[in-house]
């Protein structure tokens, strides 16, 4: 079996989660998250709109952990996500930053936006 190193290049992957935080590239943050390649920032939440439409054009996916449980999207955050082009995909945030790690190792545009568990 061969084993390859993985390279995240600019953006660094989840590296963990709890009550409240999240751990990205050592750091830990407390309450919502966004992180892709212009590494992690703190978030206000689904009315904090601007720094998610400030990366239409950049990404080809945003990833939105929803907390514990996966939920829909605010009907005004999800059709200004729309009316900008970013296509959102919501999940809880354990699935989503599974999924953006995954996905970030394979060189993706994405970006992930995040309310912690």
């Amino acid at each position: 079996m061969r084993l390859n190193e993985v390279e995240y290049n600019n953006a660094q992957p989840v590296e963990g989660y709890g009550p409240g935080f999240f751990r990205i590239g050592g750091e830990v943050i407390q309450g919502p998250v966004i992180t892709g390649a212009e590494g992690p920032q703190r978030w206000g939440g689904f009315e904090d709109t601007a720094p998610l439409l400030a990366l239409a054009g950049q990404i080809d996916v945003l990833f939105v952990g929803t907390g514990t449980e996966i939920a829909h999207l605010p009907d005004d955050l999800d059709r200004q996500l729309q009316e900008a082009g970013i296509a959102a995909e919501p999940m809880s945030s354990p699935a989503a930053c599974r999924t953006y790690n995954v996905l970030l190792s394979e060189g993706r545009r994405i970006a992930l936006a995040m309310i912690p568990v």
